[in-house]
């Protein structure tokens, strides 16, 4: 039996200022229910998985850290487990990108609505990445 580990390593995070900087300045707009998202494509050499990714939640919004805390931890979980479907269609397409989750809603949702509207979320911004392209 073949089950391939569902991870989230430190390199698949978007960590660079530079990046993340260029990515607010010239990244393209994506919304979609919980979540504004933001992602820009990047050269194929420069990072060894097909996304880097960093989530979000404003501090305007909520103001307690455990609230964003919980909303970020729950949002990565989400997204550690859909994001198979998201790398399948970059790889088809030989294309690297940086993206954030920003979440906008003002009620902390459950962990299975936030899985269920990652997972569309995921698949929309999959086929619109590969609209961009070709």
């Amino acid at each position: 039996m073949n089950i391939k580990r569902q991870t989230f390593k430190k390199t698949e995070r978007l960590c660079s200022r530079k990046v993340i900087t260029e990515l607010f300045e010239s990244g393209k707009t994506y919304s979609y229910s919980y979540y504004k998202i933001l992602w820009l494509q990047l050269d194929p050499g420069k990072i060894p998985f097909p996304a880097q990714v960093a989530f979000s939640v404003p501090k305007k919004v909520f103001r307690l850290a455990v609230s964003r805390n919980i909303i970020k931890r729950r949002m990565r979980e989400a997204y550690r487990k859909k994001k198979y479907i998201l790398y399948k269609s970059l790889a088809s397409d030989n294309v690297c990108i940086a993206l954030i989750f920003i979440f906008r809603d003002t009620s902390i949702p459950t962990y299975q609505e936030i899985e269920k509207t990652m997972d569309v979320t995921i698949n929309k911004l999959s086929s619109r990445i590969s609209e961009t392209i070709n």
